[in-house]
């Protein structure tokens, strides 16, 4: 029985040559023209020496974004061991991730593994860190905003978009009404450290002292349950936005939490950020990204167990932001 070919993959370059095709899937696959608007092309030295054995050229092509732009190319129509040859093909510089056709058809494509390195007008939108909150130069996004501009002055363009206290949900609901205006090619999602929280011990303490002898809170019972519907809301929430970003034809960038200090945390109106709860949102929000092809950047490393970089145990201090900057552009850029 012949295997279903389920999945297109819109090619630019030597994917689309039969020898390759011969190569990768033992001979030629079903294409149709097709073009991919936005987007222009630049050259990419190869220097796997498998790689270039198929397809005979040490130099091949890498999409960027351009406004306005368009690269003419075919889509592979593939099975799914069509498909996981082709991923096995593409060197490490390649990330396969959904693109919109300029006939509105959605379809895989091969990007530059780097999300923030082919972006040319980028959307940040998330919470107070995100924001800058605490840095006068505007945190690690306005590091971000004058690397980005000063590559391109005339055609980069950085909004930041952020709200203080955002949560994932608040970012899901206000986010799409913002972006058409911007014409953005990479939405980046900075939002997470606000779901961290949970109420303050104090409160939680208070209730099981009410409690009869030998029972047990509904804090304790329900813990894991409400921590299971918690996360079905984010997943919701980073749904929405993968919506949105791939209907303005942009690539969804989630950018991770990042360390806190708990001991120097204060509790807010009956609630308290906890580390627990934020490593719990980044392993959440690392396997949402792996299961759904979105880019995910780990925001945790460059300030864990560096107090001084944080003012209030939560809120990077100007340091802190260029330390998350400088991390953030090594992975992205």
């Amino acid at each position: 029985m012949t295997e279903s070919r389920t999945h297109t993959l819109f090619s630019f370059g030597t994917l689309r040559d039969e020898r390759v095709q011969t190569a990768l899937f033992g001979g030629a696959v079903p294409t149709s023209p097709a073009a991919l608007a936005g987007y222009t092309t630049r050259p990419l030295k190869i220097t796997d020496p498998a790689v270039i054995a198929a397809s005979g050229l040490d130099v091949h092509l890498i999409l960027e974004r351009r406004l306005g732009a368009s690269v003419e190319g075919a889509v592979l129509h593939l099975t799914d061991q069509e498909l996981a040859a082709a991923d096995a093909y593409e060197v490490d510089d390649y990330t396969r991730r959904r693109v919109v056709l300029s006939s509105g058809a959605t379809t895989w494509a091969y990007l530059d593994a780097k999300p923030l390195r082919p972006a040319e007008r980028i959307v940040v939108v998330g919470d107070s860190i995100a924001y800058g909150r605490c840095d006068p130069r505007g945190g690690w996004a306005g590091h971000l905003a004058a690397a980005h501009i000063a590559g391109n002055e005339a055609e980069r363009r950085l909004f930041n978009l952020a709200v203080p206290g955002s949560t994932l949900a608040d970012v899901g609901e206000q986010t799409p009404a913002l972006l058409a205006a911007r014409r953005p090619d990479t939405l980046l999602v900075a939002a997470g450290i606000n779901d961290s929280a949970v109420p303050a011990a104090g409160t939680t303490a208070q209730a099981d002292a009410d409690l009869p002898a030998g029972s047990s809170s509904a804090s304790d019972s329900d813990s894991d349950s409400e921590e299971t519907a918690d996360f079905a809301r984010l997943a919701g929430s980073l749904d929405t936005l993968a919506a949105t970003a791939l209907g303005h034809n942009a690539r969804l960038v989630v950018a991770g939490p990042s360390w806190l200090d708990e001991d120097r945390t204060r509790d807010y109106e009956g609630l308290r950020f906890t580390r627990a709860r934020a490593l719990a949102l980044r392993a959440f929000f690392r396997a949402w990204c792996e299961a759904n092809h979105i880019d995910f950047l780990d925001l945790w490393e460059p300030l864990r167990e560096r107090t001084e970089l944080l003012v209030d145990g939560l809120h990077p201090s100007a340091e802190g932001h260029r330390a998350l900057y400088e991390h953030l552009d090594a992975l992205g850029r």
